[in-house]
């Protein structure tokens, strides 16, 4: 193996850890939405949690971004496409 045949293997492996990584925060976020529940009496808790994911997940999905391959690019616009609405879900129930 070169040199840049190496350099090339841990590009890739870093594509594919930061797609994962994303892929990762994204159902993360969306197994928080899934179990919020409004009548709770730690929905505020619960509510603060769930932010927090979606806006990790959101960071993981813009640092893939930057080195995905274009199969992976289409798949990450649909995780950011998810994790909006579950945005736009729960400024719509506030």
């Amino acid at each position: 193996m070169t040199a840049k045949e190496g350099r090339a293997m841990v590009y890739h492996k870093t594509k594919q850890e930061a797609f994962q990584a994303a892929q990762k925060a994204t159902m993360e976020a969306k197994e928080w939405h899934d179990h919020l529940v409004r009548d709770q009496a730690d929905y505020g808790h619960q509510l603060a949690h769930l932010r927090q994911e979606v806006n990790e997940a959101f960071a993981q999905i813009e640092n893939a971004l930057e080195v995905a391959s274009e199969t992976q690019r289409v798949q990450l616009e649909k995780f950011r496409s998810d994790l909006q609405a579950i945005v736009d879900e729960v400024n719509e129930n506030e």
